[in-house]
């Protein structure tokens, strides 16, 4: 089984999840990637990355709870997360994901909890992103995002490269206004549904962000997210920008926390707007293989550094 598809297996075990997430080991592995286990952690993060002129978008680990008490307070959480950054004089932003407010449980309760936050943003100026996950909740995902902002706009949604229907989806999106960060995608899907070869999610990636870019033009005030490390993705993207006279500020790149530092210091040096997406919580270790997943060279340095 190729590297990949074997740590994106191992992000799913439950035995080893549970391992992980009580081992000091494995915590101070994690640790570049995560930035603590509370939200003070998060936010002392996302102040000094603020020093560094780049935003962040704060992300409480944890999906596919097994009650719709968890999914509340998950809910609550985010709200704190809201209401914290906007005391601090941070940009008030946080993603989640659908099966942490309960959609697998009870898909009314789940949109309850998301129209929640998303009116408590709306309050204090903020923005929520409503995480892709697997192909298998795209379809959801995107219907439950389009209901709630019609009724308020301020959150957004994630497109994955990678899957063959995301064209249409971002044609869709960007008609109605909703703003979308597109990244290349963290699962492992079927053929049937997504290109399998890493060339071919990259030419994908490459048309859909021109795409997105393209429509700050043709719809004034679009604001779309790219979030990338891959260094030649963001040379074609900024070579594109620049010969079709985008402003620097008529989007943002979008980064993880942890990785690729020096491409983040360097955008943030050129003038480009950053935000860096800033995970904590208990609940670390899908997200984490995924990481791991995404990029050997991430799985290169914690070896180096558990040698």
């Amino acid at each position: 089984m190729p590297l990949r598809a074997t740590l994106l297996y191992l992000s799913r075990h439950r035995g080893l999840r549970a391992w992980a997430e009580h081992s000091g080991l494995a915590r101070r592995l994690s640790s570049r990637f995560i930035a603590g286990k509370t939200l003070d952690d998060a936010l002392r993060v996302c102040r000094a990355i603020q020093a560094e002129g780049i935003t962040a978008t704060v992300d409480y680990l944890g999906e596919s709870v097994t009650t719709l008490v968890e999914a509340a307070a998950c809910r609550d959480i985010c709200i704190q997360a809201l209401r914290r950054m906007r005391e601090m004089g941070l940009e008030p932003n946080v993603s989640l994901k659908l099966t942490q407010f309960g959609l697998d449980l009870d898909a009314a309760e789940c949109e309850a909890n998301v129209r929640t936050l998303v009116r408590e943003a709306a309050a204090v100026g903020g923005f929520v992103r409503v995480d892709m996950e697997g192909s298998a909740y795209t379809e959801r995902t995107l219907a439950l995002v389009r209901r709630v902002y019609a009724e308020h706009p301020a959150c957004g949604a994630v497109i994955q490269g990678c899957l063959y229907r995301s064209p249409q989806d971002l044609t869709e999106l960007i008609g109605a206004g909703i703003r979308i960060r597109l990244c290349k995608g963290a699962y492992l899907e079927p053929p049937e549904t997504a290109y399998p070869a890493r060339a071919d999610v990259d030419r994908h990636y490459i048309g859909l962000a021109h795409h997105l870019l393209g429509a700050t033009q043709t719809h004034p005030g679009y604001y779309p997210a790219i979030a990338t490390h891959d260094e030649r993705a963001l040379d074609r993207i900024e070579r594109f920008a620049v010969h079709n006279g985008i402003a620097r500020d008529a989007f943002e790149f979008q980064m993880l926390y942890g990785i690729r530092r020096d491409l983040q210091r360097r955008l943030a040096e050129d003038g480009y707007r950053l935000r860096l997406y800033v995970p904590f919580g208990e609940a670390w270790f899908p997200y984490f293989m995924r990481r791991l997943a995404e990029r050997p060279a991430n799985l290169l340095f914690l070896l180096r550094n558990l040698v």
